[in-house]
């Protein structure tokens, strides 16, 4: 009868297969919990990455725009408290509200603003409106839909200047291809930079022909991520081509048209180197009489060439609380529209 258990010095070894050398249990024990450690250190560092590493990422932007654009917002609110000694060219003594009761009650401000609102409106609305036509043209099965697409980009790559300069020969009060063209069929030439609401139209144009193309671009993004199913779905149904537009297209890229109209409320209330580059006088101050000078002009000319920078400074912060009102204004009927729609 063999004796079936093992002797006791056996028992409190192990043999390493390996080499054959014997293991106590105790070492093995240490190196599974130093194992256990370094696999609970690793799963730490793994969490920590995923917690971490998005802020890590994104923090750049927020550093660079805490240097250059938060802490120039905040130094111009506090700056605009104060008077500015232009003698000596120093901050003066603390005024208060005095900086912003003189930009409010000035009339040279608010003409200016009402000159940019009118701008805005002259070349936003329409803006938006033909990009998303030609988002919708670009959309289809055209030939040589690459050239198409890259050609409605150049006039966005074309550097101002000469985009005024092409704009510069088609509205010259004396000589211009417009006023020529009307004078040939018997109308009366346009002063282009004499009649206040003409200069808008001009201006206007100037900004719709850079920005349109740009924002088309981005309406053609958002149609062609919409689901085709839908479009098949809707012709089934017997929808045609201008009904899936308003019924499938539009509802479906309302996101990036709210994204498109806040942007582009944005740029068109700071428009300023249009207006400053279509001015033909020697003061570049948005016409003789101030009549397509624009807000960001004002502020321009009251802090760089008057230096009066106290002045400008509760301009400028006058123009951001009036941009920030009116993109929530944009933004909230924009989401009650979405949701009256869903519902």
């Amino acid at each position: 009868m063999t004796n079936s258990t093992a002797p006791a010095g056996d028992a409190a070894t192990a043999t390493s297969p390996a080499d054959g050398r014997t293991e106590p249990p105790g070492d093995r024990r240490r190196d599974r919990a130093a194992g256990d450690r370094r696999l609970l250190r690793r799963q730490r560092r793994s969490r920590w990455d995923l917690k971490l590493s998005p802020y890590l990422y994104v923090s750049p932007f927020f550093v660079l725009f805490a240097l250059v654009g938060l802490y120039p917002l905040l130094y111009t609110g506090f700056l605009s408290l104060f008077d500015w000694n232009r003698a000596y060219y120093v901050r003066g003594e603390f005024i208060g509200l005095d900086n912003y009761r003189f930009v409010l009650t000035d009339p040279v401000f608010r003409k200016a603003l009402v000159n940019t609102f009118s701008i805005f409106l002259m070349s936003s609305v329409p803006q938006v409106v033909l990009a998303v036509a030609v988002a919708a043209l670009l959309d289809n099965r055209l030939r040589g839909r690459t050239f198409w697409r890259m050609s409605v980009l150049l006039p966005f790559v074309v550097a101002p200047t000469a985009a005024v300069l092409i704009f510069g020969s088609l509205f010259a009060d004396r000589y211009g291809m417009i006023n020529q063209l009307l004078t040939e069929i018997g109308l009366e030439p346009i002063r282009w930079h004499v009649d206040r609401w003409w200069s808008h139209l001009a201006i206007a144009g100037m900004v719709n022909w850079r920005w349109t193309g740009y924002n088309a671009l981005i309406f053609l993004a958002a149609m062609q991520a919409v689901p085709r199913d839908l479009y098949e779905a809707a012709s089934l149904d017997g929808a045609g081509r201008i009904r899936q537009f308003f019924s499938v297209t539009l509802p479906m890229i309302r996101p990036t048209m709210i994204f498109v109209i806040i942007t582009s409320t944005i740029g068109g209330l700071q428009i300023f180197t249009e207006p400053r580059l279509f001015d033909d006088t020697p003061n570049r101050e948005g016409g003789p009489d101030h009549q397509y000078m624009t807000s960001t002009l004002y502020i321009y000319v009251k802090g760089i060439e008057d230096q009066f920078y106290g002045r400008a400074s509760a301009a400028a912060w006058i123009l951001f609380l009036i941009i920030v009102g009116i993109a929530a204004l944009n933004f909230a009927i924009t989401r009650f529209l979405t949701r009256r729609s869903v519902s």
